[in-house]
Order: structure tokens, then sequence, then C-alpha cells
């Protein structure tokens, strides 16, 4: 049987997003690693807008947006009800969380990140902006009925589509961050970054352009 092809980038954050999606869905795909300075032509014939993650599905149809990558997989099997599909109105909120991610915070991160980089001066005024995300997110895990997740009693569709985020906010100033008043999401970021799902998201692969060697990837 034809297996989909995934174009992904290892620690870019919307392919992560993507990867953690279909193993949570258990969808195996061919993956071909690559380098942002090399885009493989095959890739920019299917997605002109040069960017990943790019998922080729068994009929050739083309899904390259990380959020929809991750409903796809999950509508065509989600043994752990990551969309809440008998609660339609969570799987709004989560959409909408996301997108807002996706909108608002992603950029003012990139600016934060960059703020650090550059040392301009600006990192402390840039991260507060960062916070106001942040701290919605801390509230949500304060909700006694979530048990530490951001919607619903379990890990869902959100967990997993804003951790790499999460992990790149957490990154930008390590020190800072671990003495920083979101004790809840750093227990959840842990227990996510430490995790067998996370591990396996994460496995590095030979590039596609190196060795033109498609890679399984699929099951947890």
């Amino acid at each position: 049987m034809k297996l989909p092809i995934l174009y992904s980038l290892q620690h870019c954050p919307y392919a992560m997003r993507a990867r953690l999606g279909l193993l949570m869905a258990r969808q195996q795909v061919m993956l071909r690693a690559i380098v942002m300075k090399n885009k493989p032509e095959e890739m920019l014939q299917v997605s002109p807008k040069g960017t990943v993650p790019v998922l080729i599905l068994a009929d050739d149809s083309i899904v390259d947006e990380s959020l929809d990558i991750m409903i796809w997989a999950l509508n065509e099997n989600d043994p752990e009800d990551l969309l809440h599909k008998e609660s339609p109105s969570d799987l709004v909120a989560m959409i909408d969380l996301i997108k807002r991610n996706d909108k608002e915070f992603k950029p003012q991160l990139e600016i934060y990140k960059k703020s650090k980089r550059f040392r301009t001066g600006t990192e402390i005024e840039e991260r507060q902006k960062c916070e106001v995300f942040i701290a919605e997110l801390e509230a949500l895990l304060a909700d006694a009925s979530r048990d530490g997740n951001f919607i619903g009693n379990k890990p869902s569709l959100i967990d997993y589509a804003l951790l790499p985020f999460v992990r790149q906010f957490s990154r930008v100033n390590k020190a800072w961050f671990k003495t920083a008043p979101y004790p809840l999401l750093q227990v959840w970021l842990v227990e996510h970054l430490e995790s067998r799902l996370y591990s396996k998201a994460m496995a590095k692969y030979p590039l596609w352009l190196d060795e033109h060697q498609e890679c399984l990837f699929g099951e947890i």
C-alpha cells in the first residue's frame, strides 16, 4: 500500500507538531528530512511556498499546514480521542487557541528570540508580551478539573499542538524560565519532553537530499 510522504525539518515547531499528530494517530508515512537552505525540488513542485511540513497523501493531494495534518491524521484514527469527538465545543475551543498561538504568540516569540540573540536591550519587554499568552496557559492548567491539561482531563489536540512552541519559548532564556511564575506549565512541559512520544517525534533521520532515502515514520 502506498504511504503518504511527509517533508519535515527536525526542529521546526510546525513540523514537530505534525509529527506528534501522526504518531498519536498511529499513521505511518514515508518521511523525507530536509534542511531549509537546500529545499528539494520535489517538495517545491507540490508546495511552492517552500515551508514544512508538507504531506502528500496516497491520492496525491497535498496538506501543507501543520494543524491540518494533525486533524487529517486524527480523523483517520484517533485512539486517544484527542479531538474530543463527543464534545464539538471542545474542538472549537482548541482550534481557536491553536490559531491564536500561530497568529499572535508565535510572531511575538520570534521577536523575543531575536531580542535575546542580538542583545537589543528589549528582551524583557518582548518576553512580557509573550507572557500574556503564557499566563493564559498557566491559568488553564490551574483548573483542577483539567488534571494538568489545557482542555479536558487528559492530553488532547491542544497539548500536542502547543508543545513545540512552549518548548521554544522556554529555551530562549532557560535560566529565567526555570524560576518564572509558571510552575504548572513548567511541570506540563517537562512531562511531555520526557515522554516516549516526544523522543520518537524528535528522532533524527538521514537528509533526503544527502541519502535520497525515505524513512518509515509512524507507530509510537
